[in-house]
Parts: structure tokens; C-alpha cells; sequence
């Protein structure tokens, strides 16, 4: 979501949700950097010297901060991390720009502050997590176009000479672990580390849903063959920007994946009862309506997006086991078995 052992091989960040937050599935990452914007600023101006200015914070996750500053004429931003994994991808994804699919430039990563730095050039807009109903319905058309922007990234298939090979999540070579689809998301249920899967059975909840919804992805997944494509897998929790009603950054590939591209998709579908703006949006069907009207055959269409629906749940729930966060993990299995049901 392998030492990360709660997904497949990806990392999740915090969801905002009306002044609360509940975690969505992350990978153990190391403690987070210490900064602050003083002493960002401190390091850039002994990186970069005179000419830095408007050092200020632009967010951050769980696993990294972020401060956007100005130098040389243009505004950037710098991001604190313990490790470099997530920055090395996004340099690595930075190859997939296009006009539909906008991916800051990454300058430059090192270390810092016992960890590491990734730079790169700024985008304008406002996190997609925050639009209201009506923009976000007008944002769909943008939206959509730049989930077919990263199913049509050309990717080797298997065996490729050359090309990147696997399924589930791609590290820094671009290469990913699992044989199969199937492979990389049946593995949520493969507890590492030996602490999720005790901690949900020794809490009230216990394991039975979560084994529950799992059976049902098993089933699902020996009908579901689909195309491997690329996967952002991470396109809430700040990582996507949208200026009037248009993305304009997206960023953050640490959870990229080579899989089903309906997971991106799903990733919406899933979340939305967190998101009571969004509530009278239908992200399935206007993803279905897309791909008819730009005539792109989806084989199997509802066992796969119901797949992802469940992966996406079953992984929320590890995850939040292993940290402890049992309400969490009640609201995210009551969401999983109403889509493994096929609510």
C-alpha cells in the first residue's frame, strides 16, 4: 500500500473529513521530519544563498512536510521526508507529463535534517479534496481526461525487453514485485510484520468482516483479467491540484502501481462517503458514461471496479489496525462490506 507489509506496496496520507481526519492505508515510513518553516528556510538559504524568499508552509502528510518558497524569478517547492523512495518515484513520474496529465518538474532531491529533500517547480490551485459539489461535477470532464492520460502512459507488457515488469507497486527501478493483479491484491491480507492482524483480533472488532470482504475479493479477482496499466493510486489526500475546473499538478506517486486503471477510479468511489459535498456524485456511473463516449470497451467492468472498491477498504483497515485507530478502522469496514456487497 516488503517491510511495509499492509498493502501492496503502497503508502497512504490523511483524509480530511469536516474538520476530523481518518487515516487512509500508508506504509511504515519512519518518524516524520522535524521542520519548521524557520528552519526550512535556514537550509535553503545556505543551499541556494541570497534570493530566497516567501519561505512558508504548503502542507504536509504524515510521512513528509512541505514549504513552498521563491528563487531565481520562480516559485518551487521543497518537501522533508525520512526517506527518498516516494521523491525518487515522483522524479521517475515526472517522464509521464502531458497536457491532460500535469506533473510538476522534480529539480532536485538530497539530504537533509536526517532525512531527505525533493524540489520541484510549483503549482497553482486548490486541492481537489476541497471543492464543493458544483465544481467538483465541473471538474469530472478534467478529471476523467487525466485518468485516461495515466492508462494510456506506455508501459512495456511483461517480459518486454527492457521494460518494467510486475504488478502491484513500483519502486524507485520502476519495477513492481507481484506476478499477477491478483497476486498484488490478495497480499493485503499478508501481515508483515505481525502486528495488524493481532491487534484487530484482540480488539472489540475483531477479524470477521475483514475476512469476510476478503473472501469476496478472492472471488471477484478469478473473474477480473485486466489490462496492466499505470496507477496513481493515491489521487485524494492533497496530491491532485485544480485551477477554475481543470487539474493542474498532480503529484505524490509514492502508492504508483502497475494494475487495474479502474483503481484510480475506485479510489474516489470509495472515499466519497467522507467527502458530504460529493454526495450526489455518481463516480462509477460517470466513469462509465466516459468510457462510452470516448468508445472504450471496459471487459468485465463490474467485478474489477468492485475488486478495487474492496482492496481499497481491506488495506484502510489493516493499516489503521496496525496504528491503533479502531474507530477508524469501523467506519472503513462498515464501507468495505456495503461495496463488497455491492452497495
Amino acid at each position: 500500500m516488503d517491510t511495509r507489509g499492509v498493502v501492496v506496496d503502497t503508502e497512504r496520507r490523511e483524509v480530511e473529513i469536516a474538520g476530523d481526519s481518518v487515516d487512509v492505508p500508508t506504509g511504515q515510513r519512519g518518524d516524520p521530519v522535524l521542520v519548521d518553516a524557520a528552519g526550512a528556510g535556514a537550509f535553503l538559504a545556505e543551499r541556494f544563498g541570497d534570493g530566497v524568499t516567501g519561505v512558508a508552509s504548503a502542507g504536509e502528510g504524515e510521512w513528509s512536510k512541505a514549504f513552498a518558497f521563491r528563487h531565481g524569478g520562480r516559485d518551487w517547492v521543497i518537501r522533508f521526508g525520512a526517506i527518498d523512495e516516494d521523491f525518487q518515484k515522483d522524479r521517475l513520474a515526472a517522464r509521464f507529463a502531458a497536457p491532460d496529465l500535469p506533473i510538476p518538474a522534480l529539480t532536485e532531491i538530497g539530504r537533509a535534517f536526517a532525512g531527505h529533500y525533493a524540489i520541484s517547480e510549483r503549482a497553482t490551485g486548490a486541492f481537489i479534496d476541497g471543492l464543493d459539489g458544483a465544481r467538483m461535477r465541473a471538474t469530472l470532464p478534467s478529471l476523467l481526461a487525466m485518468l485516461d492520460a495515466v492508462r494510456e502512459v506506455p508501459i512495456l507488457p511483461l517480459g518486454g525487453s527492457g521494460g518494467p515488469g510486475g504488478w502491484g507497486g513500483w519502486g524507485t527501478d520502476g519495477t513492481a514485485p507481484y506476478p499477477t493483479w491478483r497476486a498484488a491484491l490478495l497480499d493485503v491480507a499478508n501481515d508483515r510484520d505481525g502486528t495488524w492482524r493481532e491487534r484487530l483480533a484482540a480488539s472489540p472488532l475483531g477479524t470477521g468482516r475483514f475476512d469476510e470482504a476478503f473472501g469476496h475479493l478472492d472471488t471477484l479477482l478469478g473473474e477480473a483479467s485486466p489490462e496492466r496499466c499505470l496507477v496513481h493510486g493515491d489521487l485524494l489526500n492533497r496530491n491532485l491540484l485544480v485551477e477554475g475546473d481543470r487539474v493542474s499538478a498532480v503529484f505524490d506517486w509514492g502508492c504508483g502501481m502497475y494494475g487495474d486503471f479502474l483503481y484510480d477510479l475506485a479510489w474516489f468511489a470509495f472515499w466519497q462517503p467522507w467527502y458530504p459535498a460529493w454526495a450526489g456524485i455518481d463516480f462509477r456511473d460517470a466513469g462509465q458514461r466516459h468510457h462510452e463516449a470516448i468508445g472504450l470497451d471496459v471487459p468485465g467492468f463490474d467485478a474489477r471496479f468492485r475488486a478495487c472498491l474492496i482492496h481499497i477498504g481491506l488495506a484502510g483497515q489493516a493499516y489503521n489496525a496496525w496504528m491503533g485507530r479502531f474507530q477508524n478502522v469501523e467506519e472503513i469496514a462498515r464501507r468495505t462490506m456495503a461495496v463488497a456487497g455491492g452497495g
